[in-house]
């Protein structure tokens, strides 16, 4: 026989409820915000632009849009929770971020090329040196940056996912109906 017998057997399939506390959320989104990979390479490489421009360095970048992307995540998957008790479990939970990371990811990545083209026709002499321009943005941060941008995504969201499913929840099994009484959903 197999350890694993039915789909409720697999990790992460145990029932789950939000913590009571304000204070868990808060806790998850900033760990979930933390990636290690970002916080661990800035003391060995330091940013050497930290201005806002196009010279940023993209650990900044991507933090700073962690910063604002994860709480907005686990508030809107606490609220589906209110509203629809989906997802019911910690695998849900990590699945979410990660579908919605990654997509994110190629959303900004791609208003990120888009707004880089829009500056390289307004810094350009003439016609063809902004078609260029356009020819060479949207060939490296487009075609070869949004394959890596989403793997970044999805790899953050996965971090991020663990830490809300973590600490922003907690497993509680189902409450069986002993006398009949609840309504069947």
């Amino acid at each position: 026989m197999s350890r694993f017998d039915t789909y409720a057997d697999l990790p992460g399939q145990a029932t789950i409820h939000s913590r009571p506390a304000p204070l868990y959320p808060i806790l998850a989104s900033v760990a979930g915000a933390a990636w290690p990979p970002l916080l661990l390479t800035l003391p060995f490489w330091p940013p050497k632009a930290v201005g806002a421009g196009r010279d940023l360095d993209w650990r900044l970048l991507v933090l700073l849009i962690g910063l604002v992307v994860v709480p907005v995540a686990l508030w809107r998957i606490i609220e589906e929770r209110r509203r629809s008790g989906r997802p019911g479990s910690r695998l849900g939970v990590v699945w979410r971020f990660m579908l919605f990371g990654g997509l994110a990811a190629a959303g900004v990545q791609v208003l990120w090329v888009l707004g880089m083209t829009l500056f390289g026709w307004f810094e350009a002499g003439d016609v063809m040196q902004a078609l260029g321009a356009t020819e060479t943005t949207l060939l490296i941060f487009g075609v070869g940056g949004l394959p890596i941008a989403m793997v970044v995504g999805v790899s953050y969201a996965l971090w991020a996912g663990l830490c809300a499913a973590f600490i922003a929840f907690e497993a509680k099994p189902a409450v069986r109906d002993r006398l009949g009484l609840m309504p069947k959903a």
